[in-house]
């Protein structure tokens, strides 16, 4: 197997990280604020629309390092795999504390994340919601290798890329 068939492989055990895909909606980078006003702000991630409550997968295996309910990113899941972070936003659901352990919990969508849970790709984590600071229903989804943002965009072509590789599409 030649290096680029490996690179292929490694990105190919990615998922895609919503069910329900209807377009993204806002990119990486500045744009104007999407509740009001003309300040110009950096968007560091992609916004992804899918109808409310749609499932949300893990995009690579890792491991739940912190959920929260208390930003502008809402209900969200913070997952480590190795060099990658992944941030989910938005999401269904609340933050619950029991036994000394933080959970992300959406009952009517069976789903529980707890911080610290390693998480398989492709797992459902959580479902599309409106908390926090949004206009509609979406995900909003941040990657960062090693500690600096990446386009999640570019992470999606590679992806592509790789499958097209691989299975010749």
């Amino acid at each position: 197997m030649n290096q680029v068939q490996i690179a292929a492989q490694i990105w190919a055990s990615a998922s895609f990280p919503v069910e329900g895909f209807q377009a993204y909606t806002s990119p990486f980078g500045y744009r104007s604020s999407p509740t009001g006003g003309y300040r110009k702000e950096f968007h560091y991630g992609l916004d992804i629309a899918a109808p409310r409550r749609s499932y949300i997968r893990n995009w690579w295996a890792g491991t739940v390092v912190e959920v929260s309910d208390h930003t502008n990113c809402g209900t969200s899941a913070v997952i480590q795999s190795g060099d990658w972070t992944h941030i989910y936003c938005h999401m269904e659901g609340r933050v619950e504390s029991r036994g000394g352990n933080r959970y992300l919990v959406d009952r009517d969508g069976g789903v529980e994340l707890r911080q610290g849970q390693p998480i398989a790709a492709g797992d459902r984590i959580g479902r599309v919601g409106m908390t926090g600071r949004t206009t509609g229903p979406h995900l909003h989804w941040g990657l960062k290798y090693r500690s600096n943002w990446v386009d999640p965009a570019w992470v999606l072509q590679a992806m592509a890329a790789s499958y097209n590789a691989l299975y010749g599409q």
